[in-house]
């Protein structure tokens, strides 16, 4: 009996200092994969990288991790153009969970057999791309958006002001629109027109109340897949497969 339990305590000291071991590990691969994101995507802050699964290090052995999260915070996405009309947008929030991460010998590569995630962007942010001088809609009368908010049921609610002519003051009408992804780009799209608006010229108004906004070169190549309107802003599915992490 003695030595049994001699043989249980070394079980259980022994495997106590595997799980600390195991922790340690990780909790250095997460620091190191954390400093070679950054340097590799160029951001101004540090993301959260969390490693899933235990243990770690017989992961490691097999050369794949079986779920990767990453966050990253105030992300500066490009948004296509060159030169002056080159720009960038705000993502908030980024975050995506990678699944069947293999990666080099000495770590200096890593992708992912596929990832989904989100991304938030704000209404303020996405209000640049509909932001204009005000546009000529018809018989003197101008118009431009002038804000975005939640419109409930998966709507955005755009505010546009109209001003009539030969005036200074504007009069403020809402529509309702629809958001949706098509490739890279983010569409909003007015689902009807005050009457008004119709007669005088339903095209003039779409011209602004209808805009799109690019988001290209996302981290490790994921793609936007679908966007919803949230109380805050809009939240953006995005999905990638074969995506490289470091290297």
């Amino acid at each position: 009996m003695r030595a049994l339990r001699i043989t249980l305590v070394l079980f259980i000291v022994l495997g106590g200092l595997f799980v600390l071991a195991d922790r340690v590990a990780v909790g250095f691969a997460e620091d190191e994969a954390a400093g070679r994101i950054k340097s590799t995507e160029g951001l101004a802050d540090t993301p959260d990288v969390s490693i899933g699964g235990f243990p770690f290090l017989t992961q490691v052995v097999a050369g794949e991790l079986d779920d990767v999260k990453i966050g990253i915070k105030d992300y500066e996405a490009p948004t296509g153009g060159t030169g002056s009309a080159a720009g960038t947008i705000r993502i908030d929030d980024l975050d995506a969970e990678m699944h069947g991460v293999s990666f080099s010998g000495d770590y200096s590569s890593a992708t992912a057999g596929s990832a989904t995630g989100t991304a938030s962007i704000s209404y303020a942010e996405l209000l640049k791309a509909a932001k204009s001088e005000p546009k000529e809609i018809g018989f003197g009368f101008t118009a431009r958006v002038t804000g975005l908010s939640d419109g409930g049921n998966g709507k955005i609610k755009v505010a546009v002001a109209v001003t009539p002519p030969g005036t200074k003051s504007s009069q403020t009408i809402s529509v309702l629109s629809s958001v949706a992804v098509s490739g890279d780009t983010v569409k909003v799209h007015a689902d009807s027109l005050p009457t008004l608006a119709v007669k005088l010229a339903e095209g003039r108004i779409r011209s602004i109340t209808d805009f799109q906004q690019k988001i290209e070169q996302l981290p490790g190549g994921v793609k936007l897949d679908k966007v919803e309107a949230a109380p805050d802003g809009v939240e953006i599915s995005v999905k990638g497969s074969d995506v490289r992490l470091v290297g």
